[in-house]
């Protein structure tokens, strides 16, 4: 099967899956606000090509499309992150991971990226794997005064729930630095074909 059809099996599931959710389960604003998000953030992809022409490389999509799936789908929408307790930190971890790819990502696209300048590439991943991880805490921590509830379990753990996700994605953002350091040259490095303009 193409990735292109694993990805719009994914995006299927999710949304049927969450709409199933929101007219079945759901009783407040928050958490059906919460559920129907997953139409923009697991259809982004799409959305960016229509609006700004552009296109991304299916494997590219495919690593975005599966951790929203993960993520939001799974974790907050079928609510395995209340679940099974390691799922968050699982997740936290895939971010930093993927965070970094998307850095390099970034560097590329925006003609930033300097194959002999590594201390520069490998400092932007991890700078901007804590920006997107210390964004996100701070989202969690506004949709807890906006709409109640408690995503980052300050109830039970006080602060060590929202410093652990941060350092799970740094310890991710690392592991790829560090695979980065020696094997600089390898393809999953490469984004310099992964967007293409189209009319």
């Amino acid at each position: 099967m193409k990735i292109k059809y694993v990805n719009y099996l994914l995006c299927l599931i999710a949304i049927v899956g969450s709409l199933f959710v929101v007219f079945t389960k759901d009783k407040t604003v928050g958490s059906v606000l919460k559920d129907l998000a997953i139409l923009i953030t697991i259809t982004l992809p799409y959305i960016v090509r229509k609006i700004w022409k552009v296109k991304l490389d299916d494997k590219l999509e495919f690593i975005y499309i599966l951790f929203v799936f993960s993520a939001h789908f799974l974790g907050a929408v079928i609510e395995l992150y209340n679940k099974i307790d390691c799922f968050d930190k699982i997740n936290h971890t895939l971010s930093g991971i993927l965070t970094s790819f998307g850095a390099l990502f970034l560097l590329h696209i925006g003609g930033k990226y300097k194959p002999k300048n590594k201390i520069f590439n490998i400092a932007s991943m991890l700078c901007f794997t804590l920006a997107v991880a210390a964004c996100w805490e701070i989202f969690e921590y506004l949709a807890n005064i906006c709409f109640g509830g408690d995503a980052q379990r300050v109830a039970l753990t006080g602060v060590n729930d929202t410093m652990q996700d941060i350092i799970v994605a740094f310890i991710g953002s690392s592991l790829v630095c560090l695979l980065y350091g020696f094997y600089q040259n390898l393809s999953i490095f490469n984004f310099r074909n992964s967007v293409k303009k189209i009319d």
